[in-house]
C-alpha cells in the first residue's frame, strides 16, 4: 500500500532540515492525531477516483447522514453563468467534503475551492484546489491564486471565514469573514449562492482554539486535531440549507466590502432558522 500522507515527509518539506529538531515522540504523536495508517488505508483505497467522485467516496466512508433544504436554489448548471458559494465553516473538513460532493455533481465537477495548500497532498482533492499559503514568501501568491479561480471556467466554493467556527458568546459561529469573495464575484459578475451547515467539533476542540487565543500563539495547534475531530463525526446527521442567488449588482457602494461580507454571513445564519442560534 503507498503512503500518501507521510507525517515526516510533510514535516520535511515544510521545514527543511530544521526537522530534524522534531522530537520523535512529537512526530509519532502527530501520526496518530491524523490517523496515517487510517487515512492512507482509505486514500490507497479510492486511488482510482478523484474530484467529485472522490468527495462522494469521503461522504460514503465518513457515513454522514445529510439532509438538503432549499436544492431547488441551486442554480441551473445550463445557464451559462458562473457562481460563488459560500458557507458557514463548523467542522473544518467533513463539510468542505459534503458540500464539494453536492456542488461538483450539480455542475459535472465544474467547481474549485480555495483551500490550505497542505490538502493538496490528498490526491483525490487536488484537480479540484486551488492550494493557498498566505504565510511566508508564497503568502504573497494568494491575491493570484485567488484572481486563477475566479478568471477560471469554474463556480467557486469559499469559506470566506478561512478557519473553521470556533464558540463565540455561547454559539458556535464563524470567525468574521473576510471580504475577498464580495470583491471578486463583483469584479467578475458571479452572483453569490449562501449556503448553511449544521454541526459541531468537539468540546476538546474549543478549549484547545481558546487556550490558543489566550496564549497568542501564532502556530494554529487547533488545526492538528480537524482530522481525529473528523473521524469523533462518523455517522453523525448533518443539515444543509442552500439560500436563494445574492445578485451580484447587489454589494454596491452604499456598504464596504466588508460590510457587504457580514450581510452575507449573517443571511447565511439567519436561514438556518433557530438552529444556528444555540451551541449544537
Amino acid at each position: 500500500m503507498e503512503k500518501t500522507i507521510d507525517v515526516e515527509r510533510i514535516l520535511k518539506s515544510k521545514m527543511g532540515n530544521k526537522v530534524r529538531f522534531v522530537p520523535c515522540f512529537l512526530v509519532k504523536w502527530l501520526k496518530r492525531i491524523i490517523h496515517e495508517d487510517e487515512v492512507n488505508k482509505f486514500l490507497w483505497e479510492s486511488r482510482n477516483k478523484q474530484g467529485t467522485e472522490w468527495l462522494e467516496d469521503c461522504v460514503k466512508y465518513l457515513k454522514m447522514n445529510i439532509s438538503v433544504e432549499g436544492a431547488e436554489n441551486l442554480p441551473d448548471p445550463d445557464d451559462g453563468r458562473l457562481y460563488t458559494f459560500v458557507s458557514n465553516h463548523p467542522l473544518g473538513g467533513q463539510d468542505g467534503v459534503c458540500l464539494g460532493a453536492i456542488i461538483g455533481r450539480h455542475y459535472n465537477g465544474r467547481f474549485r475551492y480555495l483551500v490550505n495548500d497542505l490538502l493538496l497532498f490528498l490526491p483525490g482533492l487536488k484537480p479540484v484546489s486551488i492550494g493557498i499559503n498566505k504565510t511566508g514568501r508564497q503568502g504573497r501568491d494568494f491575491p493570484r491564486m485567488v484572481e486563477a479561480g475566479f478568471q477560471s471556467n469554474n463556480h467557486m466554493l469559499m469559506f470566506p471565514a478561512g478557519l473553521n467556527s470556533r464558540i463565540i458568546n455561547g454559539h458556535i459561529h464563524d470567525l468574521p469573514w473576510k471580504k475577498t469573495f464580495i470583491a471578486k464575484s463583483v469584479e467578475y459578475h458571479r452572483d453569490v449562492v449562501p449556503v448553511y451547515f449544521s454541526g459541531c467539533n468537539s468540546k476538546r476542540f474549543y478549549r484547545i482554539a481558546k487556550w490558543q487565543k489566550r496564549l497568542h500563539l501564532k502556530v494554529n495547534i487547533a488545526m492538528l486535531f480537524l482530522v481525529d475531530e473528523m473521524y469523533r463525526n462518523v455517522g453523525k446527521h448533518f443539515r444543509i440549507v442552500i439560500g436563494k442567488p445574492i445578485p451580484w449588482q447587489t454589494f454596491d457602494k452604499s456598504r464596504t466590502p466588508a460590510e457587504w461580507a457580514q450581510y452575507v454571513e449573517n443571511k447565511v445564519y439567519e436561514q438556518a432558522g433557530p438552529a444556528a442560534l444555540r451551541a449544537e
